[in-house]
């Protein structure tokens, strides 16, 4: 039994994966803003507690970090949440950065046993695919991309990277869209469906490298337990698959054969979603084939499988 101090945790893949570590018998600390109010809104359980920081008055509960045998780092803005004026992109930036620099901060001043750290990260650290016959899937040893979320990306990995420096295992997780029935991008692509409308993103044409909930939950857990893993590692699944070819598949799973294909033009995705689209259009074909040389075996290899097991 292990002590795991989550940061981010009141998120999506922090539910699960809290989730997951109780099934395991771990005990759980969870950094929160206003740990007293998660509690009262939480289910009971003994094994997990709640402990204060704040990333923006660089304050922390050192308690919860000297208690801690184990630390996954998972807080940051969302991404996708908001339009990304110049306020909301300095946000999601700060969030990542400073967060992070708080945790090697502490690391540094108070006593601890901290043997791991699990950092997020994500493969808005790739550009687009190159314009190429059969492009290279991207790798972890690729070099960040110029734009937006690959500085973005590069600032929030080196925030933490201090740690390794100090004896500290190092987990940076590089997530792709994750898909889950709890919220997230699914949630996005079946709004449409729910009108009977299939919506393909411009020609369709562009990769999705994707993940079921279930699977990234796997890679966290080991990347705690597994020793022998350190660095970076792309969390996708083995088969990537083109937008158009996603949105048929879940359309067909949610509604058979009655709804309607309906291209999205670029433009209008621009108009509504403005600097944001770029990531909808892009193609990023990434691979995972470093998981697989570390023995880890994915439950859900293929999108149409991973769909059937999510949307009801």
């Amino acid at each position: 039994m292990a002590t795991i101090l989550i940061t981010g945790g009141s998120g999506m893949i922090g539910k699960a994966i809290t989730k997951a570590l109780l099934e395991k018998d771990h005990r759980v600390i969870i950094l929160s803003r206003d740990p007293v109010k998660e509690r009262s809104e939480s289910k009971p359980e003994p094994r997990v507690t709640f402990a204060l920081w704040n990333v923006n008055d660089q304050t922390i509960d050192v308690n919860a970090i000297s208690s801690a045998d184990h630390i996954i780092h998972l807080a940051g803005a969302g991404v996708a949440d908001k339009r990304w004026t110049k306020k909301r992109k300095q946000e999601i930036v700060d969030s990542r950065v400073k967060s992070g620099e708080l945790i090697v901060r502490t690391l540094a001043a108070v006593p601890h046993h901290v043997r791991t750290i699990v950092s997020a990260s994500a493969i808005g650290w790739y550009g687009p695919d190159p314009v190429v016959p059969n492009p290279r899937p991207f790798s972890e040893e690729d070099p960040a991309f110029t734009d937006f979320l690959g500085r973005a990306c590069k600032q929030w990995e080196n925030a933490i990277e201090p740690v390794a420096k100090s004896g500290i295992r190092l987990v940076k997780v590089r997530t792709g869209i994750v898909l889950s029935d709890e919220g997230g991008a699914l949630h996005e692509f079946e709004k449409p469906l729910n009108a009977g409308i299939a919506a393909v993103l411009s020609k369709g044409r562009q990769v999705i490298s994707w993940i079921h909930i279930d699977d990234l939950v796997r890679i966290y857990i080991a990347a705690i337990e597994n020793e022998t893993m350190n660095g970076v590692y792309n969390a996708v699944a083995p088969h990537p698959v083109s937008n158009k070819t996603f949105t048929l598949q879940l359309a067909a799973i949610k509604r058979g054969k009655f709804f309607i294909p309906l291209h999205v033009p670029s433009i209008v995705l621009k108009l509504a979603l403005g600097e944001m689209s770029i990531e909808v259009l892009k193609s990023t074909t990434v691979s995972s084939a470093k998981l697989h040389l570390e023995g880890f075996e994915f439950l859900y290899s293929s999108s149409e499988a991973a769909l059937k097991s999510l949307v009801k």
